[in-house]
C-alpha cells in the first residue's frame, strides 16, 4: 500500500492501482470495561469491504466524474485520495498540490467566526498567512456571505458552510481539486457559480475529481465518468454513456416495444405525448433553419405533485449534445399538478443547421435529480438549410467587415 506522489506516467495527476479499504461493523458494543471482562471476548463484528479492487487513471488536466448508488462506496475512494483513509491493499499516487471539499464545513471549528475559519481551513489546505491574508476578500466575495464572516459558523445554515468551504477550497490555486457532492447544496446562483469555477479551472488545465448524485451536473462538467458500485468499478468511459446505462440500471428502466429510445423513471408522472409543430401550426418532424420551431408536450402525474420540472435536450445522430434546457432553468415555475398538463416551448428562429436530430424529454423533481418519466431520443427530426449557407450545426448571426486601406478602418 502506497500513499503519495507519481514516480511513473507523469501525464496521470491520479492513479490508482487494485485499492481495497474495508470497515469493521460491529454486532454488539461493549460499553464498558466490565461487560468486556464478563464476556471474555470482544464485541463481534463482520468485515465490510467498500471498495475492492478498485482501479483508474486520472489525466492531468481532466474533470473526472464518479457516480454510484448511496453506500456504493464513492465518499470512501475520494477520502483515500486525500489521505483521510488509508487503503488495506494498493496504492493511491497523486502527482500535484491537492485541494479536497468532502463535506460540509469540513476543518471548520463551529465557535469560531468565519473570518477565523477561514484562516484555520486556508491554512489546513497548505496555504501560509500571508496568501490567506492576499485571498482573503476574494475569498469572501466568492461566498457571499460578507454580513455574516463574523458570526460563529455553529450558527450558519447548510448552504452558508458550503459557500465559504467551497470559496476556501477554489481560492487555495490547486492542481487537482477533489469535490464530493456539495455543489448540490445551495441555490441555483451558487451552484452555476461554482460550475463556472470548474470550468475555469479546467480552462487553466487542472485536474478535477467530482463525486456527485447530481447526473447533469456530472455530465455537464465531465469528460470521463467511474461508475462504482458496491465497491466494484461497474464501467470509466464517455460520461455520457455510462450516465445513461448507470441511469437505465439504476432507475429500473422501462422500454416498451414500438417506442424510440429508451424510457426510465419512477412513474409518479408519465410524458403522454409529444408534438412537433412549425411556423403555420402543423405537426412535423421536418423544419427550416432560422424558421419558428414549437415542442408540445402533454404528461399526466398519477399523484398530485409541486415543482415539476420539464428537461429538453437536442443531440446529433451521434449524440453529441446541441442544446438543452427545462422549465426551472428558464425560471417557469410549474405550480401543483395532479392529473393531465401541457406545456410547450417555443424558439422563434430555430438556430440548427441542416442535420438530422434526437429530442431526449424528462419530466422530474424541482432537484432534476429525481426522474419521474426519461424518454431518451423521443423524437427524431430534419433540419433544412435555406437562409443560411453557414457549416457546423448552428446559425449564428455575423456580419463581415472588409478593410482595403487600414487608415480608411473607424472613418
Amino acid at each position: 500500500m502506497a500513499i503519495g506522489k507519481t514516480d511513473g506516467d507523469m501525464s496521470q495527476a491520479v492513479v490508482v492501482r487494485d485499492l481495497w479499504k474495508s470497515f469493521r461493523l460491529y454486532h454488539e458494543k461493549n460499553q464498558f470495561l466490565k461487560a468486556a471482562v464478563l464476556r471474555g471476548r470482544r464485541a463481534r463484528f463482520e468485515e465490510f469491504w467498500a471498495l475492492k479492487g478498485v482501479s483508474f487513471e486520472v489525466p492531468h488536466g481532466s474533470t473526472f466524474g464518479v457516480i454510484g448508488s448511496n453506500g456504493s462506496g464513492k465518499s470512501t475512494l475520494l477520502k483515500c485520495l486525500t489521505g483521510i483513509l488509508f487503503p488495506d491493499r494498493g496504492s493511491v499516487s497523486i502527482e500535484g498540490r491537492v485541494s479536497a471539499l468532502l463535506e460540509l464545513g469540513a476543518g471548520f471549528h463551529p465557535e469560531l467566526t468565519g473570518r477565523e475559519n477561514v484562516f484555520l481551513n486556508g491554512a489546513i489546505l497548505g496555504l501560509t498567512k500571508k496568501e490567506i491574508e492576499e485571498r482573503f476578500d476574494a475569498i469572501v466575495d466568492f461566498s457571499g456571505i460578507e454580513a455574516f464572516i463574523d458570526t460563529p459558523v455553529k450558527n450558519y445554515s447548510s448552504g452558508m458552510f458550503v459557500r465559504l468551504g467551497f470559496a476556501v477550497a477554489a481560492h487555495v490555486d490547486p492542481e487537482i481539486l477533489l469535490i464530493d457532492e456539495v455543489l448540490s447544496v445551495g441555490d441555483e446562483g451558487f451552484q452555476r457559480k461554482c460550475a463556472e469555477k470548474i470550468e475555469k479551472f479546467r480552462r487553466e488545465g487542472r485536474t478535477i475529481v467530482f463525486v456527485s448524485h447530481g447526473l447533469s451536473q456530472v455530465e455537464q462538467l465531465c469528460e470521463t465518468v467511474a461508475w462504482i458500485e458496491k465497491g466494484d468499478i461497474r464501467r470509466i468511459g464517455p460520461a455520457r454513456e455510462v450516465i445513461s446505462e448507470y441511469s437505465g440500471e439504476s432507475r429500473q428502466a422501462m422500454t416498451v416495444e414500438g417506442e424510440i429510445g429508451s424510457r426510465w423513471g419512477s412513474r409518479e408522472a408519465t410524458i403522454d405525448g409529444v408534438r412537433l409543430v412549425d411556423a403555420d401550426g402543423i405537426e412535423t418532424v421536418i423544419f427550416r433553419t432560422l424558421d419558428p420551431f414549437r415542442v408540445k408536450i402533454d404528461f399526466t402525474t398519477h399523484v398530485p405533485l409541486r415543482d415539476v420540472v420539464l428537461n429538453m435536450r437536442v443531440d446529433t445522430l451521434t449524440g453529441q449534445p446541441v442544446w438543452g434546457t427545462s422549465t426551472r432553468r428558464a425560471n417557469q415555475q410549474i405550480p401543483l399538478v395532479n392529473g393531465p398538463a401541457h406545456v410547450e416551448l417555443s424558439i422563434d428562429s430555430l438556430p440548427l443547421l441542416e442535420g438530422t436530430y434526437e429530442l431526449t424529454l424528462a419530466v422530474t423533481d424541482w432537484t432534476e435529480m429525481h426522474p419521474y418519466d426519461h424518454w431518451e431520443k423521443k423524437v427524431r427530426f430534419e433540419v433544412r438549410q435555406y437562409r443560411s449557407n453557414d457549416i457546423a450545426l448552428v446559425d449564428i448571426p455575423s456580419r463581415w467587415t472588409v478593410v482595403l486601406d487600414p487608415r480608411e478602418e473607424g472613418r
